[in-house]
């Protein structure tokens, strides 16, 4: 199970490059394809990949590149199989169902809560083994976990994290502080220090790693800190006042507060993701008015909803809000939306994608001036045609003219 071993991973490649190593090539491929065959079943797919291990043990034991192998080769060649198969379905069977993301996310933000307040000795540690810049390394190598896409490489950091606990433990009990660290005073440690480190995907990772280890390597001292991380994950996520040396009062005064912080934090995120669902809304400057000048009801309407609304926290600010007004806010936030796509909803009904056509001017009344000759009046008279022919002008100035009809634009600025 030690890290410093050589050949797990790179000498099973180089050998699967052999000419000799086709038929097991072969078989891995096949394997591999055949996932995609089966609908995602956490469970099913743990069976398949432990049937196939044990199927390919034997094939590789008998296999004439292997002739003469020892156990340990042998046994590198299994972990290296497992390594490059679990790399290819990592997709498929890490956090592959929304249940597992969505307790992923419920344990990340409850443990990014306790961060806020949550001393050693809440979790009743000797004050003895309080030096927390210490317990720093086996954080790392707990968020480090995530990174890794195979059952043993992700167990690995666990196995580091808790040597470095245990091996803190002992030192300080070796220090002359007459204080002996026992198992119940592993436990605790390991509790805080997953609080502090925050481990991406914890869960994802911990079922990750019992499906899909093999059974026959999950013993021994790296079997009893996986269980250990288990149980630590399950105190943290049914935690309260009681699980603590807390006053139960306190405890939820506390987690209010950091519970406030985290939504105020998450809410710029929540108002991006919410802004990309935004309708786009046309340039104002584009927005026409009907015939007689004058904007559409609907659209008046829609002005007046949003000079008419009610936006209570407009001049708040941090300190005066509560747990409760986040609700509010996001109520709010949605009526905001709601308003501003019905907005240029209603702008976009006035405003259609090509450049308007000139107004026409059987929409004003003619203009018949006294003492004006006969045929400069049939040209005010016109009532089919935008264009803006002027007498006297010349016929190359009248038709650049037309290019560019002189519309009203009386859309707000």
């Amino acid at each position: 199970m030690e890290s410093s071993r050589s050949l797990t991973f790179y000498d099973f490649l180089d050998r699967m490059r052999h000419p000799a190593a086709l038929d097991i090539v072969r078989s891995i491929k096949s394997f591999i394809v055949s996932f995609s065959f089966h609908a995602v079943n956490s469970e099913n797919d743990s069976r398949r990949l432990q049937d196939f291990l044990s199927t390919m043990e034997i094939s590789i034991r008998d296999h004439p590149l292997w002739s003469g192998a020892s156990e340990e080769e042998i046994d590198c060649a299994v972990e290296g199989l497992e390594k490059y198969v679990m790399t290819k379905l990592y997709a498929r069977t890490f956090a592959s169902t929304q249940e597992d993301n969505k307790v992923d996310q419920e344990i990340s933000e409850k443990i990014h809560m306790l961060q806020k307040f949550v001393r050693p000795e809440h979790l009743d540690i000797h004050e003895a083994f309080h030096n927390e810049a210490s317990w720093l390394l086996a954080e790392k190598e707990l968020q480090k976990m995530n990174a890794f896409k195979s059952p043993r490489e992700k167990l690995l950091c666990i196995l580091s994290c808790c040597r470095v606990i245990n091996n803190l433990l002992l030192n300080v009990s070796m220090s002359g502080n007459h204080v002996v660290a026992g198992a119940d005073d592993f436990l605790p440690v390991l509790i805080y220090v997953t609080i502090k480190a925050n481990p991406p995907q914890l869960h994802s990772n911990l079922k990750f790693i019992q499906l899909f280890r093999q059974p026959s390597k999950l013993v021994s001292e790296v079997a009893y800190y996986f269980t250990n991380l288990m149980s630590a994950k399950l105190f943290i996520v049914d935690l309260d006042g009681k699980s603590l040396s807390i006053n139960e009062a306190e405890f939820q005064e506390n987690m209010l507060a950091a519970k406030l912080e985290l939504q105020m934090n998450m809410l710029p995120a929540r108002l991006a993701e919410g802004e990309t669902r935004i309708d786009p809304c046309p340039p104002l400057q584009k927005a026409r008015p009907t015939a007689h000048g004058h904007f559409s009801r609907k659209f008046s309407e829609e002005i007046n909803a949003l000079d008419e609304g009610d936006y209570p926290f407009m001049e708040a600010k941090f300190g005066d809000l509560t747990v409760g007004d986040v609700e509010i806010l996001l109520n709010v936030y949605k009526d905001v939306v709601k308003k501003h796509s019905s907005l240029c909803r209603s702008l976009r009904s006035l405003s259609p994608s090509k450049e308007p056509p000139a107004i026409v001017l059987s929409e004003y009344p003619k203009l018949d001036l006294p003492g004006q000759p006969e045929g400069q009046r049939q040209q005010h008279q016109q009532t089919k045609e935008a264009k803006l022919d002027l007498p006297g002008q010349p016929e190359g100035q009248r038709q650049q003219h037309q290019q560019t009809p002189d519309v009203i634009d009386s859309g707000p600025k």
